[in-house]
């Protein structure tokens, strides 16, 4: 590959609105503006929140509100969800919600949406009620969104106000390969969270661009790919800095979630063997180290899956830190 693989590719930014040991939401939230800006000025394309509930850990369970703040304290970066959890809401709340979203700021709302529950079974149940099932019906809503969306839809008895005839951006979310069917089927974008599922990320691409069919809206396959990025000046560096990530996918495995914890050494005292290889495993999709480390090994990311987008994540304790590794990433692409 050559040294200019990454000049064309869009780089974007997931955040999961990250709660800190020791902070708040209220004080995530002001960071999050701040690195946001940051963001836009590096030339990332988008800032997406995703929709999760009963994490002490995530501050992004009103996600609409959030990219309705991010968006206010921006001004060309797209901002949007990865994702809104669909079964939780009905599609007209959601048009509703967006609609609004693009109203204030039109041309840089972006909605991803999401089959899962974002949360535990019982919190799940607490949200949903009685449409508990209601991810069987995700194809179908997305249907009904993207109607109250069509200008089409002004002659039906339900429409969304504001919401319809407005140019907003679905993109279909996945973690495994049911997804990737239904965005081949809709002839919709597709956003992978190898970040934190992995396993089948190469197996729902493949499906995906092999059952693509052209839209509307995409005459080909596009692939956003999210995966953990911790940058520093050197190699070592970031590896000290990814033990706050690690320890807090060690939460995630042993049910034990925590705010997360500034960075420290010596991670092999906090997991047996079992443990440690659960934690890589999740982790597969990671770029942890200096700028040209990463490059290198995002450069064959890239060539191996023939992504069009490479979203990050990262789970750093200190922002400045956090702001350094934004800034170096970016400049991978450059």
């Amino acid at each position: 590959m050559n040294h200019h693989s990454l000049k064309n590719i869009p780089y974007s930014v997931l955040d999961l609105a990250t709660v800190l040991e020791g902070h708040t939401a209220a004080d995530t939230f002001k960071t999050s503006l701040e690195m946001a800006q940051q963001s836009e000025s590096l030339g990332y394309r988008r800032y997406w929140f995703a929709e999760h509930h009963n994490m002490a850990g995530v501050a992004s369970s009103a996600t609409a509100v959030l990219i309705g703040f991010i968006a206010s304290g921006t001004q060309t970066i797209r901002v949007g969800s990865g994702g809104i959890m669909l079964p939780n809401h009905s599609p007209l709340i959601v048009a509703e919600q967006f609609g609004t979203l693009a109203s204030l700021h039109p041309n840089r709302i972006d909605l991803g949406l999401g089959r899962a529950p974002g949360t535990d079974q019982v919190t799940a149940m607490a949200i949903r009620g009685e449409n508990f099932n209601a991810a069987h019906n995700f194809p179908r809503d997305i249907e009904r969104l993207q109607q109250f969306f069509s200008a089409d839809n002004r002659g039906a008895k339900v429409r969304a106000f504001p919401g319809e005839g407005l140019d907003i951006p679905i993109w279909v979310l996945g973690s495994s390969t049911d997804s990737a069917y239904l965005a081949a089927e809709k002839g919709l974008p597709y956003a992978f969270a190898s970040h934190f599922a992995p396993t089948y990320f190469e197996q729902a691409i493949a499906i995906y661009k092999n059952n693509f069919k052209p839209s509307a809206l995409l005459h080909e396959p596009y692939v956003m790919a999210c995966v953990n990025v911790v940058a520093a000046d050197t190699d070592e560096q970031a590896e000290f800095l990814s033990s706050s990530v690690k320890r807090m996918f060690l939460g995630v495995i042993t049910g034990k979630r925590e705010l997360l914890k500034p960075a420290f050494d010596n991670i092999n005292g906090y997991w047996d063997r079992m443990e440690k290889e659960a934690v890589e495993q999740m982790l597969y999709y990671s770029f942890i180290g200096s700028k040209e480390t990463i490059k290198r090994n995002l450069e064959a990311f890239v060539e191996k899956y023939g992504v069009n987008e490479v979203m990050s994540t990262s789970h750093i304790y200190d922002q400045q830190a956090k702001l350094h590794s934004n800034k170096l990433f970016a400049e991978i692409f450059g």
